[in-house]
């Protein structure tokens, strides 16, 4: 399974997700930040049915709201942010989800199940210090290890927190030992992860890999 990890701007379309879903046709799951698909969930299942692409993002309605779209375009998961957590089966994988800041808030502390392949953190904005992103990391981390899964997060590449003047786009992988596949602090590139080898592919600015 190949994973497409974006680091978007913030936009009111989805030329990015358009444009990466159909310039990949090797990659399986494409996951954006928080917010991404915005008021575009008819857009996005049309785009997850027409390339066969499993997308993991999230959308406002009007507020913040997790999402899971499997590749015939059917809606898997659309929840309130800090409703309760619920894990996602879809092609042999059971998916779990934290959306931004309920990593610090609730994280996954209700979930039971013996075996969850990997949770997505879609995060809205960049981190609004150096600590904040140390902090999110680390509380990434100890999931991981708790759950003995991979945890995927990211954020769009612009955007910053209430009044800071600070944002740090960030995008991290931590496998189930709590090891970093990669952390990504400020570098908006986006990467291609192979789930099974932990393999990541740098893609530069013109969408060729590296």
């Amino acid at each position: 399974m190949n994973i497409l990890i974006a680091q978007p701007v913030l936009e009111k379309e989805l030329k990015q997700l358009e444009r990466e879903i159909q310039s990949y046709p090797d990659v399986d799951v494409l996951i954006f930040p928080e917010g991404y698909v915005n008021n575009n969930v008819e857009l996005a299942c049309d785009l997850a049915r027409k390339f066969s692409k499993i997308i993991i993002s999230g959308h406002k309605q009007p507020k913040d709201r997790a999402l899971i779209i499997d590749r015939e375009g059917q809606i898997l998961l659309d929840r309130a942010k800090y409703d309760e957590s619920i894990l996602v089966e879809s092609e042999g994988k059971i998916i779990g989800f934290m959306l931004c800041d309920e990593i610090v808030i609730q994280g996954m502390s209700n979930l039971k199940a013996t075996k969850i392949h990997f949770v997505v953190h879609p995060i809205g904005v960049g981190m609004f210090s150096d600590d904040q992103f140390d902090e999110w990391i680390e509380e990434a981390r100890k999931y991981a290890m708790q759950y003995k899964t991979m945890i995927i997060g990211t954020s769009h590449a612009d955007g910053s927190f209430r009044d800071s003047d600070i944002s740090i786009p960030i995008a991290y992988c931590i496998d189930g030992d709590g090891e970093e596949v990669f952390v990504s602090r400020n570098d908006t590139r986006t990467r291609i992860l192979n789930f099974e080898t932990k393999q990541v592919t740098l893609l530069d600015k013109d969408g060729n890999r590296i």
